[in-house]
């Protein structure tokens, strides 16, 4: 009996089209990630980019449970001394780049190191409904579907 292990050349990497529009973020970044690593594939390695690309729209339209959008928050620090800073989901989708929450979201899911940033170059988040990739024909995945807290109303 021999483990299959296998190559980056034999993997089949599929387009997958997330609609985010009302999905809560906790959830739809757990299931990008999973897509993401290629976890759901029976083929899956872990040393080997096995997953899919995924595209994200609506992302400005993402929601959160409770009262997160005004007491989570945000850190990053600048580099120098006394240079933390801190924002709010809230301030985060009113601003100039609210796809940044599910990028974010998802990029601390995954294992920090080389595989980490090869895989988030197959993640594309958009914040309007219209996106370049139509010539991929992707797969549309109905997150809200899936489970009935996958979304909220």
């Amino acid at each position: 009996m021999k483990t299959y292990v296998a190559k980056t050349g034999e993997v089949d990497k599929g387009w997958i089209l997330i609609d985010a529009d009302g999905l809560v973020v906790g959830r739809l970044a757990a299931l990008i990630a999973t897509r993401l690593r290629g976890k759901h594939k029976a083929i899956f390695t872990p040393h080997v980019d096995c997953g899919d690309n995924i595209i994200v729209v609506n992302a400005e339209k993402v929601v959160f449970t409770g009262n997160k959008t005004e007491d989570k928050k945000y850190y990053r620090h600048t580099g120098y001394v006394g240079g933390i800073k801190e924002t709010t989901p809230k301030r985060l989708l009113e601003g100039k780049f609210p796809e940044r929450i599910i990028t974010k979201a998802v990029e601390r899911m995954l294992k920090r190191g080389p595989l980490q940033r090869q895989l988030m170059r197959n993640l594309r988040v958009y914040k309007g409904s219209e996106h370049p990739h139509v010539a991929q024909n992707p797969t549309k995945l109905d997150i809200a579907a899936l489970n009935r807290k996958n979304s909220r109303a």
